[in-house]
């Protein structure tokens, strides 16, 4: 009788091992493209809040959008983290009371209506639920390992867009070792104690001035290591639009030297509108 082909167990064990090589082999590489993906996401959405935001400026003369509430000490103060995006979690500067109707940049770069910021039931939904505005989320937001927000039950989180309504936030300061307040302001100015924020001071290279960023660039403020791990790696990086309109991507935020402020300036990119100007506050950049 005639034999019928078939595998032997040792054949079986060769294909068996050919697979498993060309699934390690590609697996990195899979990872590795959606990494990309996720970059590219980000940096496209950092684009569209530029074309919203050169809008806006076109709109109101260069103001950045800028909301007042209630800051620390009882009295008005800009919160850079709602110029845009939806209701948020943290319960202090208005984050879980401006939701997407009343933060600026959103009717910008959103061509529908976005439901009311209902008041009337305890948050973080407040009397209806939470309106999305996806455009300010990035693909890219992992939240932050180090909240500093133990205090009040929230040590960490796993996204910085349902905590603060976006993953993305304004240069309102440049970064300082004060726990308790913003010592240097920059693209918003101070304004008055009962007329804060206002115009945009001149800004001496746009090409270098960020103006919108993913949140670890302000990784290490009031000299906290936030843990905001966006990339792989030990590194914090971040993805930045600048004044002139171009974005870009994976930029290092080294971490302060002992007993200094976090750098306000690299060879990538500055917080600041001139190179002189934390002189006016005293300090001297290294």
């Amino acid at each position: 009788m005639r034999q019928k082909p078939a595998f032997t167990l040792i054949e079986l064990l060769v294909v068996i091992a050919i697979i498993a090589l060309l699934i390690g082999i590609l697996l990195p590489a899979l990872g590795s493209a959606r990494e990309s993906a996720k970059v590219t996401t980000c940096g496209a959405r950092l684009q569209q809040l530029g074309v919203g935001l050169n809008l806006y400026l076109n709109d109101y003369d260069r103001t950045l959008p800028q909301v007042s509430a209630t800051g620390f000490d009882g009295t008005p103060t800009i919160v850079g983290a709602l110029f845009g995006g939806k209701k948020g979690l943290l319960p202090f500067l208005g984050i879980n009371e401006f939701g997407a109707e009343r933060r600026p940049l959103n009717s910008y770069v959103f061509e529908g209506v976005p439901l009311p910021d209902v008041t009337t039931a305890p948050p973080p939904n407040e009397g209806g639920p939470v309106f999305e505005m996806e455009t300010f989320r990035s693909p890219m937001d992992r939240g932050a390992g180090n909240t500093g927000l133990g205090f009040l039950g929230i040590p960490s989180t796993d996204s910085m867009y349902d905590l603060i309504g976006s993953s993305y936030t304004l240069n309102d300061h440049a970064p300082d070792r004060d726990p308790n307040g913003d010592a240097y302001p920059t693209l918003i100015p101070e304004g008055t104690a009962s007329r804060p924020g206002g115009k945009m001071p001149f800004v001496v290279t746009p090409t270098k001035t960020w103006v919108i960023g993913t949140h670890p660039i302000y990784n290490y403020d009031s000299l906290l290591d936030s843990e905001m791990r966006w990339f792989k790696g030990d590194d914090v990086k971040t993805n930045l639009l600048f004044l002139d309109s171009h974005v870009e991507m994976s930029l290092r935020v080294p971490a302060p030297l002992d007993g200094q402020d976090p750098p306000a300036t690299t060879d990538d990119y500055t917080f600041l509108p001139s190179p002189e100007w934390l002189e006016r506050y005293g300090v001297v950049e290294p």
